[in-house]
């Protein structure tokens, strides 16, 4: 007759995502194993049930700051940095799979590109997506970031990683934290400053798409371009 082991019962995170895989664990689960160990009386698990409980559910937990993380009692510094950092990793990822060959042709399809890198934001970027002849996306890069009401960007900064990538064209999309992406003086005043620069040296600016909560406008669009 032939025997059999039981696996134990009581198998953590680590050691399922290394017999079953990543994908086959729960969001808790992989919170878990970022922070690695828990506190006298709270484990790793108990605690990234609470995080991601009392956040809302991950997505919300990912626009949580490292600061803010970092406060609660059992997680500190260290654990809430892993923790960003693998949220930012995703976004970066999720981002240059996006961008891989694809064709861009619309400001809702900038908006659509751009949205979950910008929106959990609370201050303001301005980023550069570099354009190829047939309109594929080339790169995607920051230029700049600022505080709640504004990012200070020059026309040279742009072009440079416009030039840098070999864009034929490029968009400029930028995100406004209050909710409203409708664009302001300031806006319409640097983009014109852009496009004049940009003829110049033969990369043409097609669009200046701002995000914002899930709604964007585009200043081709509006006309004042």
């Amino acid at each position: 007759m032939c025997g059999h082991m039981d696996l134990p019962l009581d198998r953590g995170p680590r050691e399922r995502a290394l017999e079953e895989g990543m994908d086959r664990l729960a969001d808790t689960d992989l919170v878990a194993i970022l922070l690695g160990t828990g506190v006298p009386g709270r484990s790793a698990a108990v605690l990234a049930n609470e995080m991601v409980s009392e956040s809302g559910g991950v997505a919300r937990l990912a626009k949580v700051s490292p600061a803010q993380m970092s406060a609660r009692r059992g997680v500190g510094a260290a654990k809430a940095v892993r923790v960003a950092a693998a949220f930012e990793l995703g976004r970066r990822a999720a981002l240059e799979g996006a961008i891989a060959r694809r064709r861009v042709t619309t400001a809702s399809e900038v908006a659509a590109l751009m949205h979950p890198r910008l929106d959990h934001l609370d201050h303001e970027e301005m980023w550069i997506l570099s354009l190829d002849g047939q309109n594929g996306a080339r790169a995607v890069r920051r230029v700049a970031q600022g505080g709640l009401h504004g990012c200070a960007v020059s026309a040279r900064d742009i072009l440079r990683l416009a030039l840098l990538d070999a864009a034929s064209a490029f968009v400029l999309v930028h995100n406004h934290p209050s909710g409203d992406p409708q664009p302001s003086a300031e806006d319409v005043a640097m983009t014109r400053i852009v496009a004049e620069a940009a003829e110049l040296v033969g990369v043409a600016l097609v669009d200046h798409v701002v995000v914002s909560a899930g709604r964007h406008a585009s200043l081709l669009e509006l006309g004042v371009m």
